[in-house]
């Protein structure tokens, strides 16, 4: 990154900072709203790791549907078992639909896409509501900070005024005015997909903290519930996952004698991208799961896991599971993520390679392994 590009970089994360620290919100929104343009602008990444340039509405509104997914399940540690307010004068609408969602569509799915494939048409209905209640609340309010609207993130096609009808009509193909892109202002997806390591723990804790507030409880158990790693048992595909990889390691190509002893390990780490994509998932030793912690993989595990991205037994694998297990498999989400981050690293960037040992980037393997034409 040049300097006249890192100074707008933080100059960038100076407003989000302050936009955070806004007090006027009485709704978690424009945290979803923020992470879900970050989580975009990876898994949408080019070739070369570039982030795209404009989101559009329902993108946006699917992406919130898995933000607000856990959400909406019942919080076991405050008896009696119920889904958290995460609004300040009662519930929010977005979580409310999700919840109902849930209870009359998917009560026994723990995921998302499970609950999508369960109930495809209901599960359209739920992200047209939410892309209407986007549409007509945070992201047209989302960069006022007091009285002073300031376009620092996006500029959008419509106003406060913009009517249910409009957009309705738009979302069943007839005759609208309505625009649904949410254009990125020059540099801003750069940004986003650069500090997302910085920005994606804040806007959990400040989240964290208004659901604690709304709610009267403390914050100390709300982050595993909320945005824990473990929310999604990943037990169904461990052991396929340790059959295709030869009962290995993944990153010592040590051996693991029985699947139990086999840790299902996020590639991309959990922290840095929340992704259950089976494209994602590699299993480990355990020792190399703990070492590796939440830390960036070297240049060369990145080159065997990109490897599977490619037409070839690792790939029809990797279908054959998901197909037998009924796992998402979203090849172009989770590549563009890892270009994304890989692509977009500093070159003083240090990556971890085994036990406790962290080496430079090798750009020109990463690129090679995730950008083969670039």
């Amino acid at each position: 990154m040049s300097g006249e590009a890192a100074r707008g970089a933080v100059a960038f994360a100076e407003k989000v900072l302050e936009l955070l620290d806004e007090g006027r919100y009485t709704a978690t929104y424009k945290y979803a709203v923020l992470l879900a343009m970050i989580d975009l602008c990876l898994d949408h990444a080019d070739r070369s790791g570039e982030p795209p340039s404009v989101l559009t509405t329902p993108e946006l509104a699917a992406r919130v549907v898995e933000l607000y997914w856990p959400h909406a399940a019942p919080y076991p540690d405050h008896p009696p078992a119920r889904v958290l307010r995460q609004n300040v004068g009662g519930q929010a609408e977005i979580v409310a639909a999700v919840a109902d969602f849930r209870a009359r569509h998917a009560p026994v799915a723990a995921t998302p896409w499970k609950a999508r494939s369960a109930a495809p048409r209901e599960y359209e209905r739920l992200v047209r509501f939410v892309e209407w209640k986007l549409v007509q609340m945070p992201l047209p309010r989302l960069q006022t900070m007091g009285t002073a609207t300031e376009e620092f993130i996006y500029r959008i096609h419509w106003t406060r005024a913009v009517r249910r009808a409009e957009v309705q009509a738009y979302q069943e193909g007839r005759a609208s005015d309505f625009d649904n892109r949410v254009v990125l202002l020059p540099g801003v997806g750069q940004y986003l997909r650069d500090l997302n390591g910085l920005l994606r723990p804040l806007i959990h804790r400040k989240w964290v903290e208004m659901v604690a507030a709304v709610n009267g409880l403390p914050e100390m158990r709300l982050q595993e519930f909320l945005f824990g790693k473990d929310r999604v048992d990943t037990g169904p595909v461990r052991a396929p996952l340790w059959e295709l990889q030869e009962r290995r390691c993944f990153y010592c190509g040590g051996r693991i004698r029985e699947p139990v002893g086999a840790v299902v390990d996020h590639f991309i780490p959990w922290a840095r991208y929340a992704d259950d994509g089976l494209d994602n998932l590699v299993v480990a030793d355990d020792r190399c799961n703990s070492w590796k912690s939440a830390s960036l993989a070297a240049s060369d595990h990145v080159a065997r896991w990109a490897a599977r991205f490619s037409p070839g037994p690792t790939a029809a694998g990797l279908e054959a599971v998901a197909s037998t297990t009924g796992w998402i498999r979203d090849v172009r989400r989770t590549h563009g993520a890892g270009r994304a981050i890989y692509l977009g690293l500093p070159e003083t960037a240090m990556l971890w390679l085994r036990r406790k040992e962290f080496v430079p980037l090798d750009r020109e393997t990463v690129v090679r392994a995730l950008s083969p034409d670039h």
